[in-house]
Formats: structure tokens, C-alpha cells, sequence
């Protein structure tokens, strides 16, 4: 089942269940997906990977939304983005935890013979393809960053 059909099913038990977060949330991938598809023409399909992306991409618009919320002291649309950050973070696969990204950033680092801030570039091409869906850019931008310093 793609992810337009699993948010569509979760669009329906979230109407029932009359429940405003869920909706905005799940109102909002599809969104996204409609305006993707259409993007890429007449019916296309979004692949696997396409579908990550745009959550990810939801996720940080979000997050970054959530902060400036904050800064200015709006909990009530700081409690909304949560809420939403939350329903569209489920479809994401599961996240990469900190040690374990490390040690993955590590590997790749020796695999490319990377020995200074300077190799950057040659890391995270590689990074962000092994590892985009399981963490985001910046996440693994400033872990590159930490060990190709020392």
C-alpha cells in the first residue's frame, strides 16, 4: 500500500473519530502528494523515495515553524505544529539514533579516505543517499561537520 492510500484510509478513521490534529496533519500530506504528482505531470506516481522526502520535508517546515512559534511565545500554534509534526512523522521509516548515526558517518568518512572539513562534500553525498530517510540533512550535516573536525 503506498502512502497516499495509507493516509487516505487514516483520512477516514480520523473524520470519524472527529479528530482536528489528525486531520490537519493527514489534510496536509495529501496535500503535498497531490501537489507532486501534478509536478510531475499527468498521474504520475511518487516513488519510495520521493514520498520521504516530502515528509521530510513537511517535518521541517514544521519544526521550523515550531521555533519561531515559540521564540514568540504562541503556544496555541506551537501545540498545533507538534500536533501535526507527530501524525506525519508515523509514515516517516524510523528514525536513526545518535550513536548509531555516528558510527554509520564514521564508516562512510573512512570508506572515502575524508580527512578534513574540506572533504565534506565527498561525505555527505554519500551520507545523504545511505541514510536520507532515516535522519534529516542538517541532522547529518552537523555529525559530518563534528567528525571531520577532530
Amino acid at each position: 500500500m503506498g502512502l497516499e492510500q495509507k493516509v487516505m484510509a487514516e483520512l477516514k478513521d480520523a473524520m470519524k473519530a472527529r479528530d482536528e490534529a489528525g486531520l490537519r496533519g493527514l489534510r496536509a500530506i495529501k496535500a503535498a502528494i497531490i501537489i507532486a504528482k501534478t509536478a510531475e505531470g499527468a498521474g504520475g506516481e511518487l516513488k519510495e523515495e520521493d514520498e520521504t522526502k516530502l515528509l521530510q520535508k513537511l517535518v521541517k517546515q514544521r519544526k521550523d515553524s515550531l521555533d519561531i512559534f515559540t521564540q514568540q511565545n504562541r503556544e496555541d500554534l506551537a501545540k498545533k505544529e507538534e500536533e501535526e509534526i507527530a501524525i506525519i512523522e508515523k509514515f516517516l521509516p524510523k528514525q536513526i539514533g545518535a550513536e548509531e548515526l555516528k558510527t554509520a558517518i564514521a564508516e562512510i568518512i573512512a570508506e572515502t579516505g575524508a580527512s578534513s572539513p574540506a572533504d565534506m562534500g565527498k561525505v555527505m553525498g554519500i551520507a545523504s543517499k545511505k541514510l536520507g530517510g532515516q535522519a534529516d540533512g542538517k541532522t547529518i550535516s552537523g555529525v559530518v561537520k563534528e567528525l571531520l573536525a577532530k
